[in-house]
């Protein structure tokens, strides 16, 4: 019998762990080897299991999956790791690619196809999905907004008023009305509403 395909399964939420570990468990080539609900422990587990393939969603609290995922590259380059996660905006999918995950996958996507994609990326591949690769190419369209800009898209999700958000970044509030403005110029809208929804579908900011 083949060696089979270690598995690390990170997700916060118990019955996501649980049931991908019994998708993954009857296949005679694979094996879960290890789960984690945080960021922290994530990278723990990796270095206890030095798994074959990570499988990592995005939120996980105060570590996020997405400085998981540099953490665990940085302490092994080789990592391959999977996002599985609900969030399906282009921002979210170029962050994590970028990051050095191999492939992006949706936790709607098909069991089987799960399978599948995990054999692939043990094997040193990197595929995309059809609706992963329309993710990425619309992103090459937008103009990008700096870290900042999108830091002060946050907080205006949160309601704040520019004297707020200037006092909680401890800059000037004409320079926050500089950053508002380019904002709404580089997501095309005219309004803070319209500017934080296209934030949240796209995946700059998140609830």
């Amino acid at each position: 019998m083949t060696s089979q395909i270690r598995v690390l399964c990170v997700d916060d939420h118990r019955l996501v762990r649980e049931g991908i570990a019994l998708i993954i468990n009857r296949e005679p080539d694979m094996t879960v080897v290890g789960t984690a609900a945080s960021g922290a422990d994530a990278i723990a587990q990796f270095k206890k299991h030095l798994p074959d393939v990570t499988l990592m969603d995005l939120k996980l609290g105060r570590m996020s999956g997405l400085e998981a995922i540099r953490a665990i590259r940085q302490y092994d380059g080789a990592a391959n790791i999977v996002v599985l996660t609900m969030y399906d905006g282009d921002e979210d999918v170029y962050r994590a690619l970028e990051a050095g995950a191999a492939t992006y996958l949706l936790k709607d996507m098909l069991s089987d196809d799960l399978i599948d994609m995990i054999r692939e990326v043990c094997a040193g591949r990197r595929p995309l999905t059809a609706g992963i690769q329309a993710r990425l190419d619309e992103h090459s369209t937008y103009v990008a907004l700096t870290p900042r800009e999108i830091e002060v898209l946050d907080r205006v999700k949160l309601g704040m008023r520019n004297k707020e958000i200037a006092a909680s970044l401890h800059i000037s509030e004409k320079t926050i009305q500089v950053h508002i403005k380019n904002v709404l110029l580089k997501l095309k809208v005219n309004d803070r509403s319209a500017a934080v929804n296209i934030g949240l579908r796209r995946g700059l900011i998140h609830l």
